[in-house]
């Protein structure tokens, strides 16, 4: 663990940085920000708590960057799967807080390998949710249970929680991509932003490493959606997966060593 003072500033605001940048692009930033966080000797529950609280302000750009797509829809479903997300967000945030520090540390490289496989599959599963959706009727009564299971997981760890929630549309009906990216950003804004609050309330936000975080990331944020347009996704979504399976096995290692 880091805990020089002229290592662990510059070493949060990197990772954070970076992770604001591949949340822009394609996502999984939290397999920076976590890891960071412990190596610097934060405890790992604090220390995801203190990562969903420092890339929390993307949601809100993403989810303004959709404004007409949600207009479009009735107020009565955003107003309902708002509601889902939210009691989701909360439940999984208290479930992390109730969750003992070492069955926590414990199940985070098992954690960081599902999203990683997750994140991986996601090509694959975008494919097969938009050909069920062309028969999505039979599928829809499973979107609100689907949501809220989404919404709880979110919660308690986020990492994949976007390819959870564009699969799940597609698969119950959705055919609009823009459509279902918008409302995945709501729903992340609004599950995110109430799991951090149930965070702060319980005082399992590391502030000062918090802070510094959420500012290199808004920033990286920035600049990621700048460089979007230039860099191949297929690199980019390569280097998300490389990084994953990186912290998966250094987050194994580390757990056999302890």
């Amino acid at each position: 663990m880091l805990t020089d003072f002229w290592v662990t500033p510059p070493l949060l605001a990197g990772a954070a940085f970076a992770a604001g940048v591949l949340n822009a692009i394609a996502g999984g930033g939290s397999f920076l920000t976590l890891p960071a966080l412990v190596f610097t000797g934060v405890p790992p529950i604090m220390a995801n708590a203190t990562s969903a609280l420092a890339v929390s302000p993307g949601y809100l750009g993403s989810t303004l960057g959709f404004r007409a797509e949600l207009r479009e829809l009735p107020s009565a479903q955003l107003g309902r799967e708002m509601a889902i997300s939210a009691a989701g967000g909360v439940a999984g945030a208290l479930l992390l807080l109730l969750t003992p520090a070492k069955v926590f540390a414990g199940v985070v490289p098992w954690l960081l390998f599902f999203a990683t496989a997750l994140f991986a599959a996601g090509p694959s599963l975008a494919r097969h949710a938009g050909s069920a959706s062309h028969g999505g009727s039979a599928l829809t009564k499973w979107r609100i249970p689907g949501l809220l299971i989404a919404a709880i997981y979110g919660g308690y760890f986020n990492g994949g929680l976007g390819i959870l929630l564009m699969a799940l549309y597609s698969a119950t009906g959705e055919s609009r991509v823009h459509t279902a990216n918008a409302l995945k950003n709501l729903n992340s804004l609004v599950l995110s932003w109430l799991s951090v609050a149930a965070f702060i309330m319980a005082g399992a936000i590391a502030w000062r490493e918090g802070l510094l975080m959420m500012v290199a990331a808004t920033v990286g944020g920035y600049f990621g959606a700048r460089w979007s347009r230039r860099l191949p996704a297929q690199w980019v979504r390569w280097s998300v997966i490389g990084t994953g399976l990186v912290m998966t096995v250094l987050f194994f290692g580390h757990r056999g060593a302890s």
